[in-house]
């Protein structure tokens, strides 16, 4: 995820160009890579090109990767100073002349690769989530925890009519989940799988899991208790502490599969001691310090350990569907709707464990 400050320059913040808004606005800023370096500020509005929308947003969801950012203990490079939030929807406020298809106050919700080369061999295949020259919304360049953010078109999900824009936004970590456990797995139907890690995205891999009939067990600490209990409402059971004795409880020999969605690297160990032979892991958690420890049981038990990184279009589709069809339901793990200036609360109470999800209405 590395990139150079000077690639970022036509993407910051600009004077307006569009009639009818403010002249400033607030916005949640990281400005630093010390601990603790997010404020809000007053920053200009941003400048649309000809194949952007300016996005005025309705609700901005608290990512992980944002506490991450906020407490400086992440393993990605980030564009300081930028403004947080890549989980989001809205109503398009202006199109660039560009723009085909998108009129003036549609719904819509975003993906995440706010840069890309089209012409890389990995977007040229539709996979430009892998694109290594990605740039992201909230590390790469400015996201959405403000009043209006600058995206490219080809970024943007019509919402279902249905479908509550404070639900939409978390469109994209309901994708991560999707694409971790649909499309890098090997779940069938009927499997037992573990989750490790009861965060956002544990939690509603977990979900989509149970959506596809596997068995799942979520797996936290003593201190995870208010998160766990949001997994039951999902049709998980619950583990505290160590999972082993849930893993082998059906013949012995493990778990199906692992998700590991836990924001450490030590967990890896974990998954490989509890997965069955011949079993699958499907790693999506983030974790900065080294592994550690020696890779053989994954050669002895014949084990595929699979990477999952965000997401693209097709994932997003299916996901609104779920969303729309009320298949998948966030509501559960919405802990706490509130608007911008309150964004500390937000992070000290997801951060504390005490909710799953933040939702900022700017």
């Amino acid at each position: 995820m590395s990139q150079k400050a000077s690639c970022f320059r036509s993407l910051t913040f600009a004077l307006p160009t569009v009639k009818h808004l403010l002249s400033s606005v607030k916005a949640v800023v990281n400005y630093a890579p010390e601990p603790k370096s997010v404020e809000i500020r007053d920053l200009p509005e941003p400048q649309i090109g000809g194949s952007d929308v300016l996005l005025q947003v309705a609700a901005v969801g608290v990512c992980g990767s944002d506490l991450h950012q906020w407490t400086a203990d992440h393993s990605w490079q980030v564009n300081y100073p930028v403004v947080l939030g890549h989980e989001f929807g809205g109503t398009i406020a202006a199109l660039g002349d560009q723009v085909e298809g998108w009129s003036e106050g549609d719904r819509v919700v975003s993906e995440t690769a706010a840069v890309i080369d089209p012409n890389n061999p990995m977007s040229r295949r539709g996979l430009y989530n892998l694109d290594p020259t990605r740039k992201g919304f909230g590390y790469g360049v400015h996201g959405a925890m403000t009043k209006f953010v600058r995206v490219p078109a080809r970024c943007l999900h019509r919402v279902p009519e249905n479908l509550p824009l404070e639900k939409a936004a978390l469109t994209e970590p309901c994708s991560v989940a999707y694409n971790a456990v649909i499309n890098n797995s090997a779940l069938k139907a009927g499997d037992r799988v573990v989750v490790l890690g009861p965060g956002t995205i544990g939690i509603l891999c977990a979900a989509v899991a149970r959506l596809s009939g596997a068995e799942v067990a979520v797996v936290g600490l003593p201190s995870d208790a208010a998160r766990l209990e949001i997994a039951t409402h999902y049709g998980c059971e619950v583990v505290v502490g160590d999972p082993t004795e849930w893993a082998r409880a059906r013949d012995g020999l493990g778990a199906d599969g692992i998700i590991d969605a836990a924001g450490v690297s030590a967990t890896l160990r974990l998954a490989l001691e509890i997965v069955r032979p011949a079993g699958w892991i499907s790693k999506v958690g983030w974790g900065k310090d080294p592994v550690g420890f020696s890779l053989d049981p994954l050669v002895q038990k014949n084990v595929t350990l699979q990477g999952s990184f965000s997401h693209n279009y097709p994932v997003w589709e299916s996901v609104l569907a779920l969303l729309s069809s009320g298949a998948l339901d966030v509501t559960p793990i919405m802990g706490l709707i509130t608007g911008l200036e309150d964004w500390e609360e937000a992070f000290e109470t997801m951060h504390s464990g005490r909710i799953v999800k933040a939702v900022l209405q700017p």
